[in-house]
This record gives C-alpha cells, sequence and structure tokens, in this order.
C-alpha cells in the first residue's frame, strides 16, 4: 500500500484526528487505513445523521427540495422494478428517514426499510409512515427470494465487508429481482481536483473509496451481473460540489454541529448554498457525461 491523501473530519467535526487513505499496490483499490474498530467508527457519526423535515414553512421547503432530487432515484427504481417484472417488497437499506421509501409507496410499491440506527428507523415510521426494522442485512427478518428489489445508496463505503451485504441481498432477491447500489465516484473530476476536501472522501466515516471498476468487479465476484449505470445524481453530485467548496454552509451539517443563528442568518446561508448547488450543475453535468460522475449508481440481477 502507499498513502494518497490524509485528511479529518470536515464536515461534521468529530473529530481533530488525522486519517490516511491508502491504495492497494496490486488492484489500486483505496480505503482508510488503519480502519478505526466499531466502537470507536460509531463516535464518528452523529445524532440525526439523516434528513427528517422540520416544522414550519423551512421545514416543507426542504421536503420540497428533497422531493425533486430524490425523483431521479425513484425513476431509476421504477424502471428496474417495469423490467424486471418481479412482484414483491422493495427493501431499501441503510433507510435514514424514509422519505424515498415514501415517494415509492405513493407510486403504489411495497416498501420497507432496514437502518442500523434506531432513531433512523423510529424516524422513517414517525416521519414518513415507512415500515422500518433496526438491524444489519445479515440479521433482518427479510425471508429469501422475496424482494422484488434491494436498494442500497450511500452504504456500501461505510462497510468493513461491503462483500457480505451483497451476499446477503443476492440471497433475498427474487430470481430476477433488481439490486440497486449507489457510491461515491473516485474516479471523479472532483476528486482529481480537490484530493482530501472532496466531500465523497468523507473522512472517517468512508472505509472504502470506490472507482466505477472497483464497484463492477465487486458486484461481480458476488454473482451479480451488472444492467445499467448512471454516474450523475440530482441530490448528490451538485450538492457535494458545494459541499465541497464550502462545508461550513452545509445546511445539514450546521444542523447537526448545532451551530447557532438567527432566523435570518440561516435563510441567507441557505440561500447561498443553493447559490453554489445551481452553480455546481454545469460541472456535475459534464463530468458525469464523461462517466466521470461523482457518484455511480448501478442496477444488476442475479447471475444465471
Amino acid at each position: 500500500m502507499r498513502v494518497v491523501l490524509q485528511g479529518s473530519d470536515r464536515l461534521y467535526r468529530t473529530t481533530s484526528k488525522v486519517f490516511s487513505v491508502a491504495q492497494c499496490a496490486r488492484c489500486e483499490l483505496m480505503r482508510l487505513h488503519p480502519w478505526p474498530n466499531p466502537t470507536e467508527l460509531y463516535q464518528y457519526y452523529p445524532e440525526d445523521y439523516w434528513f427528517v423535515p422540520e416544522e414550519g414553512t423551512s421545514g416543507k421547503l426542504a421536503e420540497a427540495y428533497r422531493r425533486f432530487v430524490l425523483g431521479d432515484h425513484v425513476r431509476f427504481v421504477l424502471r428496474a422494478l417495469a423490467e424486471s417484472r418481479e412482484s414483491g417488497v422493495v427493501v431499501d437499506v441503510g433507510c435514514g428517514g424514509g422519505l424515498f421509501l415514501r415517494m415509492l409507496a405513493e407510486r403504489g410499491v411495497r416498501v420497507a426499510g432496514l437502518d442500523f440506527a434506531l432513531s433512523a428507523a423510529t424516524a422513517a415510521w414517525q416521519a414518513n409512515g415507512v415500515a422500518a426494522v433496526c438491524g444489519s442485512l445479515g440479521r433482518s427478518p427479510i425471508a429469501a427470494e422475496s424482494c422484488a428489489a434491494v436498494t442500497m445508496f450511500h452504504v456500501l463505503e461505510h462497510l468493513y465487508d461491503p462483500a457480505a451485504y451483497l451476499d446477503e441481498a443476492r440471497k433475498i432477491l427474487k430470481p430476477d429481482g433488481r439490486l440497486i447500489v449507489q457510491v461515491p465516484n473516485a474516479d471523479c473530476w472532483q476528486f482529481l481536483l480537490f484530493g482530501d476536501h472532496w466531500n465523497g472522501v468523507d473522512i472517517p466515516r468512508h472505509l472504502i473509496h470506490f472507482r466505477t471498476r472497483d464497484l463492477q468487479a465487486l458486484l461481480e465476484d458476488c454473482g451479480f451481473e451488472i444492467l445499467r449505470q448512471k454516474h450523475f445524481s440530482w441530490r448528490d453530485n451538485p450538492a457535494g460540489l458545494a459541499t465541497t467548496l464550502a462545508p461550513s454552509l452545509d445546511p445539514m451539517a450546521r444542523r447537526i454541529r448545532r451551530v447557532p443563528e438567527s432566523a435570518r442568518g440561516r435563510l441567507f446561508k441557505d440561500l447561498v448554498y443553493f447559490g453554489l448547488v445551481v452553480a455546481s450543475w454545469p460541472l456535475t453535468l459534464l463530468e458525469a457525461a464523461c462517466r466521470q460522475g461523482a457518484t455511480v449508481m448501478m442496477e444488476a440481477r442475479k447471475r444465471k
């Protein structure tokens, strides 16, 4: 291995400890090195590490924006379901507050959520009316070959053993069920430009830094056939670049860090951040068109 960069928690500031990202000399996969043990890693995840709409006008506007940017996730999954023609539940692993599943349910899809955090599963139930279970995929009550689709948005990069999760997903999928995964793409232009300041690195919570070919190899090794891939996400790519440029303006980071601010100051910062997001559209769309977007989403099915 060789160390390619070093950094600390720029976004949530849960620690000032400096971590290294190392690259394997043989396969060139990048990962945090050394990995913190699970007890230490847990401390780097702040409470409410997901979106739940707040009361009032600002909360409604935030939810409306989230619904807009989650639209391409929903469309991607609906197309996969239509092409597979499998019936059954869609399980979102790492469901967070459950808004994505709620949007699928509003379109007539049977859904269920799974999250390692009890408070996230509770929020999915209470805020979005989504049936959610607290636990890991390997210890879930989901029956074998019962799912039309399994989705994992920004989950694999957080895991010590992502292959184990993919193996479990393969077991619970129906014969032609679909797996949809999304991860930050370390092959993107943003990583080349910003290095450890790129939001997709997210030290120390991201244990593995996938490139497109790394994710392809992992899925194939776990018995999947890749059907489709996408390099742009309205939710993640422009906002990721905006957060890279101004992490102190990120609305969720400010809420989690409990930054003291007046209502007027909060609105001003939100508007500046939104302006950065809009200004980020051209670069993020261009890099995605060159298949080097800051995220990569893949649809796969069990290899026959």
